[in-house]
């Protein structure tokens, strides 16, 4: 097989990220823009040692599961891989890599309760457009004018996308008013080769719900990524953004003159009203920074949460009576939200994240929801795991939900020399997962529920909650 071939094939399955993969002589090739049943004529892009790239350069018979794109920058934008199949086909791709990587990498097999897709309980109800509440627009200068959008995959090519399908209608709205006033101002946009020029990012988020209980007037924080401290014409900016969205609560400058590919920098100043948001989630009102990390999908993240808190209380597998922890562990606790949801079930709560202001949202938010038996440590979770062991401190249970990287094994280490007799561990990526799974299974912990949660639609991620009992 080399560069520029042409193959017919079926497309059997698909990648991480979404791609299509064919098995021509059984080496693996993946395919942009392929859907499982594709028949197409295929030209090689790149090989490499164990499989290749390519695209559909002829389609012979297309899937059952295509339908029709309606995004008019898919797949060209980087932000969405699977707009051209069906949700139900979504799904199922989702669910089966999940089973299928935590069985070859993590050597287990725990009993799977199936995927919550983005629909609740009426499957009428679609949850898979306008979903995020937190959206990160990259920005740059196309023809002389300012755009907001997303980059190409594997490159820093932006695609300009004034309505993009997931993130929030208000979203897509600020950053349109953010564009407007770069213009109006003459105010340019950061160019990343030069390291000339002010505005990068655009990021937005916002509430759940506002006063009307829908979305249209949920509270908002409008945030400009920098390169410099202030912003020319800022009161022209608050204004622009508070005429266009009035429900807004903040419009908030960060201050990033790295010249990397970090979005965020260390400061952030109100240019006016606030750093947060407030929402409310499993029935506990949360304070948010602009910067903490927080859901981006409100409505799955009270499933994932409630899996997550049913998986804490399961009774014990020889016993039918109702557990509960004496004390819970919540490793990267974030501003809070999770191990708050099920503080009510525990003796005592402690949480543990790295990010000083989350920790600091953290305690109030445990004071806002009158809750007494928290206590949170601004620390990496393995360290503080080992300070704890070094304390004598044995929690009944440990809540992990770690980044994309999962836990390191000096983490894994510390969970399990803490001796919990359960983990929850909630994951937004099956290899990482499956690697720890690995992990714990060597030291005695048996993975013996799972559920996948698509909290990302139309996207090729997905997460994923697991139960593991010590044996």
């Amino acid at each position: 097989m080399k560069k520029n071939d042409i193959l017919t094939v079926t497309i059997d399955g698909y990648t991480a990220e979404g791609l299509g993969v064919c098995h021509p002589d059984g080496f693996a090739v993946f395919v942009h823009g392929a859907a499982r049943g594709d028949v197409c004529a295929i030209r090689i892009l790149k090989v490499l040692t164990r499989y290749a790239f390519a695209r559909i350069e002829r389609m012979i018979t297309p899937a059952d599961c295509r339908i029709p794109v309606d995004c008019p920058v898919f797949p060209k934008c980087g932000g969405c891989t699977l707009r051209h199949v069906s949700y139900d086909e979504e799904l199922a791709a989702k669910a089966e890599r999940v089973q299928e990587v935590v069985r070859r990498i993590g050597g287990a097999e725990p009993e799977f309760e199936g995927i919550i897709g983005s629909r609740g309980d009426d499957p009428e109800a679609n949850g898979t457009y306008y979903y995020r509440n937190k959206a990160q627009f990259p920005v740059a200068e196309q023809n002389g004018q300012p755009v907001t959008g997303f980059y190409r995959v594997n490159s820093h090519d932006l695609i300009a996308c004034g309505d993009c399908l997931v993130q929030s209608r208000t979203a897509n709205k600020l950053a349109e008013v953010v564009c407007a006033w770069m213009k109006k101002a003459r105010v340019p946009a950061y160019d990343e080769k030069s390291g000339k020029g002010l505005v990068r990012h655009v990021l937005v988020r916002t509430a759940s719900v506002g006063p009307s209980g829908t979305e249209a007037d949920a509270p908002a924080v409008l945030c400009i990524v920098a390169a410099k401290q202030t912003l020319p014409s800022e009161k022209l900016l608050v204004s622009m953004a508070r005429e266009a969205y009035p429900a807004l609560t903040g419009v908030v400058v960060n201050h990033n003159p790295e010249r990397s590919n970090v979005i965020l920098g260390r400061d952030f100043r109100a240019a006016w009203g606030e750093l947060y948001i407030d929402d409310v989630l499993c029935g506990l009102t949360f304070r948010i920074h602009i910067g903490s990390f927080y859901q981006v999908n409100h409505a799955q993240a009270q499933r994932l949460y409630r899996k997550a808190r049913e998986y804490l209380l399961l009774p014990e597998q020889d016993g039918g009576a109702p557990w509960s922890p004496g004390t819970l562990l919540d490793l990267y606790c974030g501003a809070g939200t999770i191990g708050l949801t099920v503080a009510d079930v525990t003796d005592r709560l402690i949480g543990v994240e790295i990010v000083p202001e989350a920790i600091v949202n953290a305690k109030e938010n445990a004071a806002r929801n009158g809750i007494t038996n928290a206590d949170f440590i601004c620390a990496d979770a393995g360290t503080a795991a080992r300070e704890l062991v070094e304390q004598g401190l044995r929690p009944d249970a440990i809540i992990v939900d770690p980044p994309r990287k999962g836990l390191d094994e000096n983490a894994v280490k510390a969970v399990v020399d803490l001796a919990p007799q359960r983990v929850v561990y909630v994951s937004c990526d099956p290899a990482t997962l499956a690697r720890d799974i690995k992990r714990f299974g060597e030291a005695g912990y048996e993975a013996v529920r799972m559920c996948a949660v698509d909290m990302f639609p139309r996207t090729g991620h997905v997460e994923t909650v697991v139960l593991l009992y010590h044996k």
